[in-house]
């Protein structure tokens, strides 16, 4: 099976993937300067791609080889989470516009919403119009951002494209047509237009890539042939013979991936956790691992957070992730304090209004909440105070492993939580949604069973 694979978690993934005997196709400068290998040009079955944030992957492809993939890069750590996407990359649809923006338009799919920039649309585009779209790029569940999609049907390859209806890219005014050297012609009524990464490839190559897009061309074809138009139909799923996965690393995860990038090169302890924190860490990462020929040890977060922050009268996002792959803010506080083992107290003002969760007492005006968070700690507790400083009680959240990123603390909800209230009982709540969770295969159970072992300490930590 080949596969391309770009971003930070290239290296590690790169090695996992050869070792599991998986090819890794169209290989970036510096892996092919790390690996003592061949990487071919040819095109890729499957492409891993790191995310916008840095948080995770998207793991795009054929439908059957995906989920091979899938199942070796989800293995990385017990707190790596993946969600499907309901709208992958390639998927056509009929879709319905329900509203006009600034830039483009809102699209529904029946699945799902998604968005159509006016650039990417052939004619003007109304609310009520029903039209033919396909997903040019999907987005990550914890974004909340909708697919971003296109009139024009395409099958998109790293080396080739098919466009239908659109005429062929010659390669060159007055040179040798690019079909005429690899000897293959485009399904007839789709053009071909050649990527960056074909000057690269062999004729071979080419062939056997426009022979794969021409298949997938021949399906797309046949799904739109005998399907009634989108005005009839919308919204509606013509063709979707095409996977996209969305991964998630949890902290565990980023260190054991900086294991498998250290099998291959110099790698200091919290690579992909610092890279995922922040863009500009990579260049000083980079230089100090270029210096240093063994920088392991302990995660130097108090280091970090000089350099990048949290800091202390700075502000900081609580990052709710849930088991479903959506992320929720909890607000912004302002940062309190921040210790060198990797704990920053953030306090946040409370609106008044409802009860707070588990604790059965009123949110009141002049509320504030002190949230302790510990990088790497698989909980974290939040005191609520009156405007007196009287406690209200404590909300005990057992979660993945806490990262503590400069802006943001990022982590994910395992359900299972400890309440103290203000008279000191301890109570242990929310287990059935945890169990419902690991029966809908939200939560492995192995990572189940740490949450809950977790809440019995903190349980007992409290009485």
């Amino acid at each position: 099976m080949t596969v391309k694979l770009r971003g930070i978690y290239t290296t590690a993934l790169t090695h996992l993937l050869t070792e599991a005997g998986h090819e890794v196709v169209q290989a970036s400068g510096p892996i092919r300067d790390r690996f003592d290998a061949d990487f071919g040009t040819e095109r890729a079955a499957v492409t891993v791609a790191t995310t916008d944030d840095r948080q995770g992957v998207g793991v795009s492809g054929d439908d059957e080889r995906v989920a091979a993939v899938q199942e070796l890069v989800t293995g990385v750590g017990r707190d790596t989470l993946w969600w499907p996407d309901p709208t992958p990359e390639g998927a056509v649809y009929a879709g319905e516009v329900t509203e006009t923006l600034g830039s483009g338009a809102v699209v529904d799919l029946g699945d799902a919403e998604g968005f159509l920039p006016y650039g990417n649309a052939d004619d003007r585009v109304e609310t009520g119009d029903r039209l033919v779209v396909q997903v040019a790029e999907a987005g990550a569940p914890w974004t909340d951002g909708r697919p971003v999609l296109e009139t024009a049907v395409a099958v998109r390859g790293s080396l080739l494209s098919l466009v239908r209806g659109a005429s062929t890219d010659t390669g060159g005014v007055g040179g040798p047509s690019m079909l005429d050297l690899v000897a293959a012609d485009p399904r007839e009524g789709w053009g071909v237009s050649w990527e960056r990464a074909s000057d690269d490839a062999d004729f071979d190559a080419l062939a056997a890539a426009l022979s794969a897009a021409n298949e997938r061309a021949a399906a797309i074809d046949d799904a739109l042939a005998d399907a009634p138009p989108a005005e009839e139909t919308a919204p509606h799923c013509y063709w979707d013979d095409t996977t996209t996965t969305w991964v998630w690393f949890g902290r565990e995860s980023r260190f054991e991936l900086d294991e498998a990038r250290r099998a291959v090169t110099t790698t200091m302890t919290g690579h992909h956790r610092l890279k995922a924190g922040h863009r500009t860490a990579s260049t000083a990462i980079d230089y100090v691992e270029a210096l240093c020929d063994d920088p392991e040890g302990e995660f130097p977060f108090a280091v970090t957070a000089e350099q990048f922050g949290p800091r202390e009268g700075g502000s900081l996002e609580l990052g709710h992730g849930k088991p479903d792959g959506r992320l929720i803010s909890l607000g912004r506080g302002e940062v309190t304090a921040v210790d060198a083992d990797g704990t920053v107290t953030v306090e946040r003002e409370l609106s008044p209004g409802g009860e707070y969760d588990a604790l059965g007492v009123p949110k009141e005006g002049g509320d504030i909440a002190e949230t302790t968070l510990k990088e790497g700690r698989w909980w974290y507790p939040t005191t609520y105070r009156d405007s007196e400083g009287t406690s209200k009680g404590t909300y005990v959240n057992v979660c993945t492993p806490v990262e503590i990123f400069p802006e943001t603390a990022r982590y994910v909800d395992l359900h299972v939580d400890v309440v103290r209230h203000a008279d000191g009982t301890v109570e242990r709540v929310d287990d059935d949604e945890l169990d419902a969770a690991v029966a809908a295969g939200e939560v492995p159970e192995e990572l189940a069973e740490r949450a809950r072992g977790v809440a019995a300490a903190v349980e007992n930590a409290l009485s």
